[in-house]
């Protein structure tokens, strides 16, 4: 009876076989051998049998490793299969999927990762297209689940994928509140994209899950990003997410890099925001968004709206709608009444200013296109390009005096319509002010905004305190900068509004001369003052006026600095640096009053004070203010100064750091750790910010800086590096984004550069270590940490090295060249070698070969994470004195970390090759040749040319006994593959009859060497891990005891 079994179930795995190979051709057929290989299960003489035969058919699709279409066809099938429930064989369906089930789970658990990768592929198309109402046991889901939830960790990310796919139904379930949890703790740990994506389409919509899909906005993937925009959009309503996540959302993903991504942020406003939850109305959107709070994001969505064409005005929709004139004229007067205005709300101020902008722009565009071409073309173009200005008219108020009443009428309305009021003003840059009668009335309304008093309140102690931020004219920035923008529309002529503005500070200013004025008064003088500084053209046309700018020193600001009230001296301060940078001369009494409140003043005037002598130290050089504070004296550029000078800021006496040049006093700053902590009013207003953003500019333009030595060119990048990656900047997220900035393009301007970075490489790493040079230590885990940071920052500093220059422009390049963007030279070619790889090789064998052999564990630490940065470097077969020094260096080195095996062994690996590509290697090096080579570095090393430069072997362990033991035995063959690919020659003799068979341990161990020891390719994930493993080794906490006790 078994033979004829055995037939029929052949027979039953030839035909599911036959149908399984069809399926894999093409979709189309999968209807109809669905229903024949229904009618297969049907007729087979038993529900195991057609198990039995359709597994086996099943085994070919597990071995294959490919993932190809047809391949994905099968599985689409087979899953299809399984989840059909056929009403009138429902039992036998039900068994079918139960069997398979746990089939496929056993195959999701199989050491072959080809085999778990399809087990749990098919697991998660039958989850996917199982009805809702299938008959499956609990114990049955619970094992599916916990299987799942096991090769979510699997170390293959495909497998993880389909695990996470497989789950993602479940994740809804409130009794699987564990699964949700298990998505969450994976997601910021995973490495690969393609996993990250899974789970964030299956993450279910709640409090718990918006902010970890918001935060995955800014993913490296762009297909993760693009992930996370879909599910914003299909999972999140716009009502059920607050204010600031979706401004969040709409900032990043308008603004991101990538032109998908931005795409399918703009169809989430689109489709379900703009015109499922808004009927397609912007104002209404705009409604949802808080446009007071966040403007430019609101803006950003105007804009791209009006950009695509989704803003329709409607029929005579405009700004004059909110302003109804009154044609009566009142009993006994000719003139008419003034118009009624209808107060605008925010949304509407906003949205009519970017429809104007945007119209304006548009037609001027339109218009440089009709000029630039002729004919029929420029026709059109001219004709576009007036429907845009007509439209445009229709929009804004009819005259300029509707204009003023309606900014009038918002300002007299209060606070609460300042925005809609800043919109209106910025409004006023549209209206043509050429006629006399509207540049007069426009001028009288500017004179009333800047002869009214800041709004002001008092405090429960009965202080008198100034609403805004008590340095620009309003309050506020934005505010200021619409009365400057409309100031200069109106008083267009050359040197009419520094007249007007002048005048005005004139009348203001008697009472601050007189020393009666409040600190109201002071505080809305200086503010004009700076409105009037910051936006004048050049200091000739301040001359001349109602005051000039001598008095305007003398009798305003230098006394306001001096002012007993902080806020006025602030104020008074950002008045005297944006008066400097107006000037031709710096002059001195203004400079020695910015040192004065530099370093005597309490932190807010300091930071004022810093901001102010770092742009005039950068627009007149550091060399003319340090001539004139020192009353003339010609000083000379000191080449060959190395170090700042320090400056004591705890010294009452001021006159103490007279004669400290102006770029040590700045560099004090930065190294004055009472000042480190920023305000925490702003967390980007701190010392440390702004001179480590003014430092950052220096050295980028460092060529129009003679005077500052060379020499100090790699202190300042050392600190500006330490800065990066220290805990005092975690929080300084402008100065950050400045570096970032700054590090991506400093080294690729000049040799100059690299070579700083190479001078400042070993200095920064000793700067960072823990427990050597006097550096603290800590316990294990924050030398741990610490070790980590510095790690990171000489990897990053070794990038710097190895990116290549900017081709410099030239003319006969500009005319034969049509690109924009510059172009890149191999440094390989054009950098000399002190500026390389070399140079930084040489450098860090210099370091390393100058401890001793008895070194700290902090050191040997050192020493070791040197060396791994050694070994990633590579020299150019034209270097070949760099190449003989190293080779030579390179034997002093093995010695220094002789422990360490995994370090030797790469030591050795770049010895060999520079052996290869040394092609003098009978020609000796002249101590000449190496006095020029290391001069060239500025190294002092005293290089013994009679060394060898053969690789010390590793001394074998001399036994004691001649018997091995097993366990010696299991660390022999552990290093036995190491000790192959040395060359190794062991001295102990070997004895074949000791162990006469290998335990299991043994031989798992020596099958792993083999393994490793094969050539093969290296995924990225493995990359990562073999990074961390190596890390581990630096930033290990065993033998803490030196770091702990410094």
């Amino acid at each position: 009876m078994e033979e004829p079994n055995s037939d029929q179930e052949n027979q039953l795995s030839h035909k599911i076989a036959a149908i399984l190979d069809e399926v894999r051709i093409s979709y189309a057929t999968h209807n109809r051998k669905l229903k024949e290989l229904s009618l297969l299960r049907s007729k087979s003489s038993s529900p195991s049998q057609f198990f039995s035969a359709f597994s086996k058919s099943l085994i070919p699709l597990f071995n294959y490793q490919r993932r190809l279409a047809s391949a994905d066809r099968v599985v689409s099938f087979v899953s299809s299969f399984t989840a059909a429930r056929n009403p009138a064989d429902a039992e036998v369906c039900d068994e079918f999927l139960d069997h398979f089930l746990h089939f496929l789970l056993v195959a999701a658990t199989a050491a072959d990762k080809t085999v778990r990768f399809r087990a749990c592929q098919i697991v998660s198309e039958i989850i996917l297209r199982l009805p809702d109402d299938a008959e499956v046991s609990n114990d049955l889901w619970d094992e599916v689940i916990e299987c799942m939830k096991v090769r979510v960790r699997d170390k293959i990310h495909v497998v993880r994928t389909f695990a996470v796919r497989a789950l993602s139904r479940f994740v809804n379930d409130s009794s699987n509140i564990d699964i949700l949890d298990l998505f969450l703790e994976t997601l910021p740990l995973e490495q690969n994209a393609d996993v990250r994506k899974m789970i964030v389409l299956s993450l279910p919509p709640s409090s718990a899950t918006s902010q970890v899909i918001i935060d995955c906005t800014l993913d490296v993937s762009e297909s993760v990003r693009k992930a996370a925009y879909c599910v914003l959009a299909n999972k999140f309503p716009l009502q059920s997410l607050s204010i600031k996540l979706r401004t969040i959302i709409l900032r990043r993903g308008l603004s991101d890099r990538s032109v998908g991504v931005s795409k399918e942020c703009f169809k989430l406003l689109k489709d379900e925001w703009l015109i499922k939850c808004c009927n397609g109305d912007p104002l209404e959107l705009l409604k949802y968004l808080d446009v007071e709070t966040y403007e430019s994001v609101s803006e950003s969505v105007m804009e791209a709206l009006l950009k695509a064409g989704l803003v329709k005005l409607k029929n005579g929709a405009s700004i004059q709608q909110y302003i109804s004139s009154n044609g009566d004229t009142a009993e006994g007067e000719a003139v008419p009444c003034p118009p009624t205005i209808v107060l605008m709300e925010a949304e509407a101020a906003l949205y009519w200013r970017t429809v104007c902008k945007h119209l304006q722009s548009e037609a001027h565009a339109l218009g440089s296109d009709a000029a630039a071409t002729a004919g029929t073309e420029a026709e059109v173009y001219a004709a576009e390009a007036s429907d845009k200005n007509d439209l445009l008219e229709k929009i804004l108020p009819a005259t300029v005096d509707e204009y003023i009443e309606l900014v009038r009428a918002h300002i007299v309305a209060g606070s609460n319509h300042r925005f809609a009021c800043r919109q209106l003003l910025l409004l006023g840059a549209m209206f043509d002010f050429s006629d006399t009668s509207y540049r007069k009335a426009a001028s009288v309304f500017l004179q009333e905004l800047m002869s009214k008093p800041p709004e002001h309140e008092v405090d429960n102690e009965g202080n008198i305190v100034v609403i805004g931020d008590g340095l620009s004219f309003g309050g506020d920035t934005e505010w200021a900068e619409a009365i400057a923008k409309l100031a200069r529309k109106v008083h267009a002529a050359p040197g009419e509004f520094e007249e007007v503005v002048l005048a005005i500070v004139e009348k203001l200013a008697q009472p601050c001369r007189e020393r009666t004025a409040d600190y109201v008064q002071w505080i809305h003088t200086l503010s004009l003052i700076g409105l009037l500084l910051k936006n004048a053209v050049s200091m000739r046309f301040l001359q001349g006026k109602a005051i000039e700018p001598d008095e305007l020193l003398q009798s305003l600001l230098l006394p306001g600095a001096k002012q007993s009230h902080l806020d006025v001296q602030r104020i008074a301060v950002r008045c005297l640096g944006l008066f400097g940078l107006l000037e031709r001369k710096p002059n001195a009494e203004l400079l020695k009053q910015l040192r004065v409140s530099y370093i005597r003043g309490p932190h807010l005037i300091s930071i004022e004070a810093g901001k102010a002598l770092t742009d005039l130290v950068m627009w007149h050089g550091p060399q003319e203010v340090d001539r004139v504070l020192n009353h003339d004296i010609p000083s000379q550029v000191n080449s060959d100064k190395k170090c700042f000078c320090p400056v004591n800021f705890s010294d009452s006496e001021v006159d103490s750091n007279s004669n400290v040049d102006m770029l040590d006093l700045l560099y004090g700053g930065i190294e004055n750790e009472d000042w480190a902590n920023p305000l925490t009013s702003n967390e980007d207003e701190s010392i440390y910010a702004i001179l480590g953003e003014g430092f950052a500019k220096i050295l980028l333009l460092s060529d129009n800086y003679p005077s500052i030595p060379a020499s100090l060119h790699p202190v300042l990048l050392s600190k500006l590096i330490y800065l990066y990656f220290s805990d005092i900047s975690e929080n300084m997220h402008r100065l950050k984004q400045c570096l970032s900035v700054f590090f991506e393009n400093y080294p690729c301007l000049s040799t100059n550069h690299k070579r700083c970075i190479l001078k400042a490489f070993i200095p920064v790493m000793r700067s960072m270590w823990p427990g050597i040079f006097g550096n603290s230590g800590g316990s294990p885990f924050v030398i741990s940490q610490m070790r980590k940071r510095a790690v990171q920052a000489s990897r990053f500093m070794l990038q710097m090295v190895q990116i290549p220059l900017f081709v410099k422009e030239t003319e006969a390049a500009c005319e034969n060249s049509s690109t924009e963007q510059p172009q890149v030279i191999d440094s390989c070619t054009e950098v000399p070698f002190e500026c390389g790889e070399e140079g930084l090789a040489l450098r860090i064998a210099v370091e390393v070969a100058s401890f001793h052999s008895k070194k700290t564990a902090a050191e040997k630490a050192y020493v070791s994470a040197l060396c791994r940065v050694l070994v990633s470097l590579h020299f150019r077969l034209s270097e070949q004195g760099p190449i003989k020094i190293m080779r030579k260096l390179l034997c002093r080195m093995i010695e220094c970390v002789s422990s360490e095996k995994d370090l030797v062994k790469e030591l050795k690996r770049m010895a060999d090759h520079l052996v290869t590509i040394d092609r003098q290697q009978d020609q000796e090096l002249l101590q000449d040749e190496v006095n020029l080579i290391l001069g060239k570095l500025e190294l002092d090393f005293n290089l013994d040319l009679d060394a060898s430069v053969a690789i010390p072997q590793t001394p074998a362990v001399q036994r004691t006994r001649a018997t091995r033991t097993r366990r010696r035995v299991r660390i022999e063959e552990d290093s036995s593959s190491d000790d192959e690919e040395d060359s190794y020659v062991s001295v102990v003799p070997t004895t074949v009859n000791t162990v006469k068979g290998r335990s299991q341990r043994a031989s798992k161990t020596a099958a792993i060497n083999k393994m490793s020891s094969a050539v093969r390719s290296v995924k990225p994930d493995e990359i990562e891990e073999e990074e961390e493993e190596e890390e581990s080794n630096v930033t290990s906490e065993d033998s803490e005891e030196s770091e702990q006790s410094s």
